[in-house]
């Protein structure tokens, strides 16, 4: 099977159009068309259902997917290594919110400082987000909150965690979850940690900042769960109740893993790593 034409349809099958794969790619959109058609006819299926907005993939085309991007990433990394390519030109890095905010500056000013000619791009979200992205090879290594379970990925490097419920200082506060996003590690442990008490958890509330979040739970509004140092680093360290966690309670650390078919030419710096 052509690798270029399983790049074209990756294309598409991201922007959910036609044209604007045709705009990534560079290409002309009646040759992206029928490039479509001609990966479709050697398959003997429909891969996209058109619709009135772009395309939407079939039963077929979802199957596919998973396929052609490990063929295409497979390809280029085969083409590399033939090339006797030694050196890293590119590195995408994904991070959790929690670890941007605590050391990824210092992270990638160490790279910018050993490696001045390569090319970095950072993305950030949760936990889930990362793992999802590195599996479908749009960032190559990424820090994730806890071990990762699945069997596709490895650990490079762990970060060790200190973990504490943080809550407001008055007494008697309400039994709700302050939480950063849906797929945040931390706000899934907690949830799972009072449901194992037998505590009843009135609500749950998700926000888009860290700062509103510890903001929230010093005006009172209830409790959340964060590594220490993010608390120190973002000012809140004296102004919300902060019990801690031994490591047999709530284990998580920050690791900073790939894929172990796409592992980094410069894994063995990134373990090795000091900043």
């Amino acid at each position: 099977m052509d690798s270029n034409l399983l790049k074209i349809f990756i294309s598409v099958a991201n922007n959910k159009s036609i044209s604007l794969g045709a705009n990534e790619l560079g290409f002309a959109q009646s040759n992206v068309t029928s490039r479509i058609k001609q990966l479709e006819k050697s398959l003997d299926c429909t891969l996209f259902h058109r619709v009135p907005k772009g395309v939407i993939l079939t039963n077929e085309g979802e199957r596919l997917y998973k396929h052609a991007v490990e063929i295409v990433k497979k390809v280029e990394v085969a083409i590399s290594d033939i090339q006797n390519q030694q050196h890293q030109k590119k590195l995408i890095v994904g991070s959790t919110d929690c670890n941007a905010a605590v050391r990824i500056s210092s992270f990638l000013m160490k790279l910018h400082e050993d490696f001045p000619k390569m090319q970095m791009e950072l993305l950030t979200g949760t936990t889930r987000d990362m793992i999802q992205l590195i599996l479908n090879y749009k960032v190559d290594i990424a820090f994730v909150s806890g071990e990762p379970k699945d069997d596709e990925l490895i650990v490079l490097k762990k970060y060790e965690e200190e973990i504490a419920i943080l809550e407001p200082k008055e007494e008697n506060t309400p039994n709700v979850i302050l939480s950063f996003k849906e797929g945040c590690a931390y706000d899934e442990f907690l949830k799972n940690y009072y449901q194992k008490k037998g505590e009843n958890i009135e609500k749950s509330l998700s926000f888009g900042s860290l700062e509103t979040i510890l903001a929230c739970v010093k005006s009172g509004m209830g409790k959340t769960l964060l590594p220490t140092n993010l608390v120190e680093k973002l000012g809140f360290i004296n102004d919300v109740k902060i019990t801690k966690l031994d490591k047999k309670t709530a284990y998580i650390p920050t690791c900073l893993v790939c894929r172990k078919d796409y592992v980094p030419k410069i894994s063995n710096y990134l373990i090795n790593m000091k900043f």
